[in-house]
């Protein structure tokens, strides 16, 4: 079993409730990881994502290796028949190999590199181990996708359930580096999965994710129109998709705002982190009681856990 993307989850519904079981008491399965190894291979920085998975692994028994490759590891080439004669020191055929030899789960993290979008949605790293690594393997945040973290915003929404039918909006705001579209593609792929609230994306026009995962969902290019009677803000910047990578806007309008927030049903205020406070979000916001951002931090250690209980319960069959 792998865990590479909102796909994965088969009832968003039943792995939210399963995930808050876990919260209460997440120690309960403490003996299922005993003399499993993680192993947690980064080629970009981490924070949440690497605290939570590898406490999450704890909370199960687990051991963990944590690798950062870009300062510790050899260089991979992950292109088959290729003459090697260049800067790359090691196919993933061996490493992928390797590293299943020493541990009983794979976790990855590597980023888009936003300048060949053919490049970043073929997925190279997370495609190469899935095809060469003999052991299961879980996507920490990929080129296109960060289903962990999404799975976080659906257990976080599920704690603060409106008892009407919620209107989630999710936000493009502006940012000073270019940023990809991995954590609104996954938030978009979740959200598809609610099956009791409302959805709609907001950005300016020329924004647009990829509209094979967008699909039909809504898309507003009016940001306080899209606010009005919201319960969920989610904001969150990403690089142009059709200019792949590129800023082509940095309007400071589009930032969150306490005015912007009294245009909703008294909204909570959600982002993944890191966050550029007064770029993306005004300090008044993101420090007020609707703020959720640390909670979704928190429950980043669920969603890695249940990921993790299951991959280690389906090995068990």
């Amino acid at each position: 079993m792998n865990f590479i993307s909102i796909q994965n989850i088969d009832s968003l519904d039943k792995w939210v409730k399963q995930a808050l079981k876990i919260k209460k008491n997440p120690l309960k399965n403490k003996k299922l990881g005993k003399n499993k190894t993680l192993g947690m291979l980064f080629f970009n920085s981490s924070l949440r994502t690497r605290l939570s998975t590898q406490k999450a692994a704890m909370n199960l028994g687990m051991n963990v290796i944590v690798m950062n490759f870009n300062s510790e590891g050899w260089t991979l080439e992950f292109q088959d028949g290729v003459v090697m004669d260049q800067g790359s020191s090691e196919h993933i055929k061996e490493a992928a190999a390797v590293v299943s030899q020493y541990c009983d789960i794979i976790a990855i993290r590597a980023f888009a590199g936003l300048v060949d979008k053919e490049k970043d949605n073929a997925e190279t790293v997370i495609s190469g181990f899935l095809k060469y690594a003999s052991v299961p393997v879980v996507n920490m945040e990929s080129a296109t996708g960060h289903p962990m973290q999404s799975l976080a915003d659906a257990i976080t929404m599920a704690e603060h359930k409106t008892k009407h039918r919620a209107k989630v909006v999710l936000t493009w705001a502006p940012h000073p580096r270019a940023l990809p579209q991995a954590v609104p593609n996954s938030f978009v792929e979740m959200m598809q999965k609610q099956e009791n609230m409302d959805f709609v994306i907001t950005h300016p026009e020329g924004y647009e994710l990829n509209p094979e995962i967008t699909k039909d969902s809504k898309i507003e290019y009016d940001q306080n129109k899209a606010f009005e009677n919201a319960d969920f803000i989610y904001a969150k910047n990403w690089s142009n998709y059709k200019e792949y990578g590129k800023i082509t806007n940095s309007d400071p309008n589009w930032t969150i705002t306490a005015e912007k927030m009294a245009l909703t049903n008294n909204a909570k205020f959600m982002h993944c982190l890191p966050v550029r406070r007064n770029v993306i979000v005004t300090d008044e916001v993101i420090d007020s009681e609707n703020s959720v951002v640390i909670e979704q931090a928190n429950n980043r250690t669920y969603s890695a856990q249940l990921v993790l209980q299951k991959i280690l319960e389906n090995g068990k069959k």
